[in-house]
């Protein structure tokens, strides 16, 4: 049985997440986020016990080389910064 989410949830978790959404915004994320549960139960039915494990999907692709370039000055990459000191963006504190 697919899960059904409703405005209900998408407003808590929208709380959750400090975003604010429109009511039509509520319904749209309340249809995909049903959408994309469904489609997650069709594949939990699928037998996949023959099938190996992935760990790294992007392995096919093989990795560049480093290159040394130059970068930023501390500051320039602090210029726009809202608050900065000593070269470092300063941040509000977020735990105790």
């Amino acid at each position: 049985m697919a899960i059904q989410i409703d405005r209900a949830e998408v407003r808590r978790v929208a709380a959750l997440a400090h975003l604010a959404l429109s009511e039509d915004e509520e319904r749209r994320l309340a249809g995909e986020l049903t959408s994309i549960l469904g489609y997650v139960e069709k594949l939990r039915a699928l037998d996949t016990e023959a099938v190996p494990p992935t760990s790294a999907v992007a392995a096919a692709v093989p990795p560049r080389e480093d290159q040394v370039r130059p970068s930023l000055s501390a500051e320039a990459a602090t210029q726009n910064a809202p608050a900065s000191l000593g070269g470092a963006f300063l941040v509000p504190k977020i735990m105790e």
